[in-house]
């Protein structure tokens, strides 16, 4: 295929990623957008295949590898539930991260495969390029690690703190901007090998520290870490769509972060650094318990529902590992036969990743114009007979407005606690992923319904 053809097909699958952006941005559109991507991303994969030219023996390594992961990729995501959707988004994006050292790795070692030059006489140009997205995917690469680990609770989601941890990551990013001019003057092979070997290690210490609380910003965070290594890579090997499809992943990431940071109230270089999470956490339920809770059932629960003229759900987590959103579309598909009207309170980091709510309730053929934001319903709480909290805890917890201790203080919550009556469906009083307790289990108005969220949802809808 020539230049010119190839030009042409990339820039095609570059407005069909677009696109697919435009789409991801709302759920009504959101099936349309994730096609746009895939027609894209074939394409993109197509030209870059015919535009080889010469298909040796080795090519048929490469189709047959290719192979092999689309079908372990394709198997992971068929059969991956939703709840662990957030691992699998980390879990990506360090693979992401690792092809983009592979690729420099490739680069470096033999320069004249990519009409880079010679060993030790490699463009400069292409060495700033290879050496930003080296230490960039190598940075995503630990960094999704940790984030995958701490997501699947193999290690503590409470942020990993030490002392002078703030200067040590200052001085090895300086050292990472300094090794890179070195690189660029010597072309020492061993200055490249420590430059990514001190990426892997910044990786690591940037997220430890970040709380389990802010863990949908991380991950959309190394999202955009993500992208930006692969346009690195993209000007590396001079390839068009890998640059355009790294700057829309990196840029709507970084917008997304941004956007949610402001959410939660939170410094968007903060994030960028790996500077926040790690307040220290001074524990709110020491005195748990001495304090009153009120706790009922489903039929409880369903007489104050049946009583109600308003009922706004408000989902989190614990609706996502019970599975229980169909079962809740049931439960309010009665109320609203009962004239009861109903809508859903959805806050911006509920749940493990950006959108994890939406996607839920979108499974389950909830009316989107029933889904409000945080902003948008908020103000609704004080008039609104019931709030039906099934699974959330962190986002609902008034600690975040009255405790300056608290590592979740002045992040914006959903203010359940102004309802007249609060039923909060929950297995046990146990703190939520930031690891405090939630000051809304003891309040006077709040009814705890301790049980899974599924069967209680579906006792709830037989009573009703």
């Amino acid at each position: 295929m020539s230049a010119n053809l190839s030009a042409v097909f990339y820039l095609i699958s570059g407005v069909l990623f677009i696109l697919a952006l435009r789409g991801l941005s709302s759920p009504e559109t959101s099936r349309q957008g994730n096609l746009f991507g895939i027609i894209g991303m074939i394409i993109a994969i197509s030209v870059t295949f015919l535009s080889v030219g010469n298909f040796s023996s080795g090519f048929i390594y490469v189709i047959v590898i290719l192979l092999i992961g689309g079908a372990i990729g394709a198997f992971i995501a068929y059969k991956i539930p939703m709840t662990a959707m957030p691992e699998l988004v980390a879990g990506f994006h360090s693979l992401v991260g690792l092809a983009a050292v592979f690729v420099a790795i490739a680069a470096f070692i033999n320069p004249g495969a990519f009409n880079l030059g010679l060993p030790g006489n490699i463009k400069l140009a292409s060495l700033i390029e290879m050496s930003i997205g080296a230490a960039v995917g190598a940075i995503t690469f630990s960094g999704s690690v940790i984030a995958f680990l701490k997501l699947q609770g193999i290690m503590s989601g409470a942020p990993i703190t030490f002392k002078g941890q703030h200067l040590l990551n200052a001085l090895i990013l300086i050292s990472i901007i300094v090794l890179a001019y070195m690189l660029c003057l010597t072309q020492s092979s061993n200055l490249f090998w420590i430059l990514i070997a001190i990426s892997f290690l910044i990786g690591f210490l940037i997220i430890i520290p970040i709380g389990g609380a802010d863990m949908p910003v991380v991950i959309s965070m190394l999202n955009s870490y993500s992208g930006w290594a692969a346009a690195g890579i993209g000007f590396t090997l001079e390839n068009t769509a890998l640059i355009i499809t790294g700057a829309l992943v990196g840029s709507s990431g970084a917008i997304l972060s941004y956007i949610m940071c402001k959410g939660m109230n939170r410094s968007f270089f903060n994030v960028i650094l790996g500077g926040f999470g790690g307040t220290d956490q001074v524990s709110t339920n020491q005195n748990k318990e001495q304090k009153p809770v009120k706790s009922g059932n489903a039929d409880d629960a369903a007489f104050l529902m049946k009583n109600a003229s308003s009922v706004i759900i408000v989902p989190g987590y614990g609706m996502a590992v019970a599975q229980a959103q169909h079962a809740l579309r049931e439960m309010v598909d009665t109320l609203k036969k009962n004239g009861i009207k109903v809508s859903y309170a959805i806050h911006p980091v509920a749940g493990r990743m950006p959108g994890h709510m939406n996607v839920l309730l979108a499974e389950a053929n909830v009316p989107y114009d029933e889904v409000f934001e945080l902003e948008e319903i908020n103000n609704d709480f004080a008039n609104a007979d019931v709030a039906f909290v099934i699974g959330a805890n962190d986002v609902t917890n008034p600690v975040a407005k009255t405790d300056p201790q608290s590592p979740i203080y002045g992040m914006p919550v959903l203010d359940v606690e102004k309802c007249k009556s609060v039923l909060f469906v929950k297995r046990s009083l146990s703190p939520g992923y930031a690891g405090i307790d939630n000051d809304l289990f003891y309040k006077e108005n709040t009814l705890m319904l301790f049980a899974d969220a599924k069967k209680m949802t579906e006792d709830i809808t037989k009573n009703l």
